[in-house]
């Protein structure tokens, strides 16, 4: 079977099982590069021609170029999805990628939003139009609640309870995250403001965030007034500002605020707890220490 032919029924098959749009299309980009690599080196074009050999072969060349763990593990992910759909479907008698082991990463220190931060960043946004409003409740949601830049993007009204959102995660799957009540009082505020300034423009009114012209918000707007606000109150320069660091953040306050693993993992959506103690590798040992002292034994005797 030609690989073209067999990334293309991987990636329909992803698109089967409701995967997102983004991942579908990182995919296609990751694995026609791989693609691309075993056929200018090798003369590989067909999967039955593929071996171990090769895909580790792809590997050192991007060493070789001195790319990232990370980058590199991300690429080889494609390529070790695409093998197992192989095998699943009858392809091939065993996963290729099988004893292909990942790079290994670095730990690296991720810097998250203070407590002062947080509160700077959404109060910045203290105006009365509908951008200002818009721009408040989304901090708000982020840092309260974790959930992903996807997941707040392609939200709906129809997810909006009394107090807790419904959120759809990778591959469609349903959780439920708490709504604070002041997220709550301020999400009644948004709405009204919303209504309003959508009174006699069209929009896409199934969607919760809406840019100006009543469009679904996109990745980059957000990601654009997120740095307006961190530059503007003077965010720690190590810290980078996105949404995803806000979801991280979210993540160390709750486990510093006594809450177990299971549950945040819960929250947060992830597939197995094992996903979500990545977060404990890159708290710092000052805050560890901290915590420490509070639940320290003879302390509480």
């Amino acid at each position: 079977m030609y690989l073209t032919e067999l990334i293309h029924e991987f990636l329909f098959d992803c698109k089967v099982r409701e995967l997102s749009d983004q991942t579908i299309k990182n995919y296609e980009k990751q694995l026609n590069k791989f693609r691309h690599f075993i056929r200018e080196n090798f003369q590989v074009i067909v999967f039955e021609d593929l071996k171990p050999y090769h895909v580790k072969q792809y590997i050192s060349s991007l060493q070789d170029r001195e790319c990232k763990p990370a980058y590199i593990n991300d690429l080889l992910k494609a390529v070790k999805c695409l093998c197992a759909y192989a095998q699943r479907e009858g392809y091939s008698e065993e996963v290729l990628t099988k004893r292909v082991k990942n790079v290994k990463e670095p730990k690296v220190l991720i810097h998250t939003f203070n407590s002062k931060e947080i509160l700077r960043m959404i109060k910045y946004f203290n105006g009365s139009d509908y951008i200002s409003i818009r721009n408040k409740m989304i901090l708000m949601i982020f840092f309260d609640t974790g959930i992903r830049l996807s997941e707040l993007t392609n939200m709906k009204l129809d997810q909006i309870q009394d107090s807790y959102f419904v959120i759809y995660g990778k591959g469609r799957k349903e959780r439920v995250v708490p709504k604070n009540p002041a997220v709550g009082k301020f999400m009644y505020k948004y709405l009204n403001a919303r209504e309003k300034y959508f009174m006699a423009r069209s929009c896409e009114d199934e969607y919760v965030f809406l840019t100006k012209n009543g469009k679904r918000l996109n990745n980059e707007a957000i990601r654009v007034f997120m740095k307006e606000a961190a530059d503007a109150v003077g965010v720690n320069p190590k810290v980078r500002v996105s949404p995803h660091t806000c979801r991280h953040t979210f993540a160390h306050q709750q486990l510093k605020n006594g809450l177990d693993l299971y549950s945040l993992s819960r929250l947060l959506g992830h597939e197995s707890v094992s996903i979500t103690q990545r977060y404990l590798e890159s708290i710092e040992d000052t805050q560890i220490l901290t915590s420490a002292r509070k639940t320290s034994v003879l302390a509480n005797l």
